[in-house]
């Protein structure tokens, strides 16, 4: 099963790999964490999402992006891996801020094209929208940036539909990325993923199982641990079916910082969901 990234050209696996747990605090060892990407890879896997930010603090940014550079090399694969990136936050002391200042968005992007090795990044993503610099003037500079041919594709991310349909505006907009799962469905309610279907976006949702803390939440859930077992499959497998079965132009990218997370995330693109299934994951509450 794969899926098409539209306006890039680029097809990838339906089901992409969230990089961040490899790189914040109890992070695995390098050799973990090389592992995690080489069972991806070996499984079909070709899109991998990171930022500048997936790290300790601000001494640490970048640590995964060069982490999925050098594995992606040592496996032979960084040709034929996807690699998106983000850049508009800071990590002052651990903490995350959002800073969207055109400068500092210049400063991130040519770091990652450093921690990245590559001329180009494929798919660049601005963070998040800074309320004190406006979506309008962060993006401007992503769009020079493009222009320039730092980064080949632009995307968004944690943004509603007003910031999608002001973007499209001002150039075409490869994917969004925002926090969607079965417990947490505003985008579905808010119409932003059939927005994303309208115009030709993919929709990337990221923590699809819950996310760093959310993850045991949801397998703790009755009736959605009932819904698994109906389906004979796991907790995250059906929340990632789900997803997938709710339109061709969404790709979960769960995160994974375990061989064994990795292998039952893929196992979610071979499960078939009856109507009956989907419509009750619907119809259950947020959390």
């Amino acid at each position: 099963m794969r899926r098409e990234i539209n306006h890039t050209g680029l097809t990838v696996t339906a089901i992409g790999l969230g990089a961040m747990p490899l790189s914040l605090s109890g992070r695995p060892s390098e050799e973990q964490a090389f592992a995690v990407i080489e069972a991806f890879i070996q499984n079909g896997g070709d899109f991998i999402d990171t930022a500048n930010v997936y790290c300790l603090d601000d001494r640490d940014i970048g640590h995964n992006e060069r982490l999925i550079d050098k594995a992606l090399r040592r496996f032979g694969r960084r040709e034929k891996v996807t690699v998106a990136t983000k850049g508009g936050l800071r990590r002052p002391r651990g903490d995350w801020t959002v800073d969207g200042d055109p400068k500092w968005l210049r400063t991130s992007c040519e770091r990652s094209l450093e921690a990245l090795n590559t001329e180009a990044i494929t798919l660049y993503q601005l963070h998040a929208v800074d309320p004190k610099v406006g979506l309008q003037a962060s993006l401007a500079e992503l769009v020079r940036l493009k222009e320039e041919g730092k980064i080949l594709h632009i995307g968004l991310s944690n943004v509603g539909p007003a910031d999608l349909e002001t973007a499209l505006t001002m150039t075409p907009i490869a994917s969004v990325q925002n926090r969607c799962n079965p417990f947490y469905k505003k985008d579905f309610k808010n119409g932003l993923v059939e927005l994303c279907k309208h115009r030709g976006v993919a929709y990337i949702p990221h923590s699809p199982v819950g996310g760093h803390f959310g993850h045991a939440a949801l397998a703790k859930n009755l009736a959605f641990s009932r819904l698994a077992g109906q389906c004979g499959c796991s907790p995250h497998n059906l929340a990632l079916a789900w997803l997938l079965h709710k339109g061709a132009h969404i790709l979960p990218i769960p995160g994974a910082s375990r061989v064994e997370s990795v292998l039952d995330s893929v196992c979610a693109m071979n499960l078939r969901l009856g109507p009956d299934i989907i419509e009750a994951i619907d119809r259950l509450p947020d959390m």
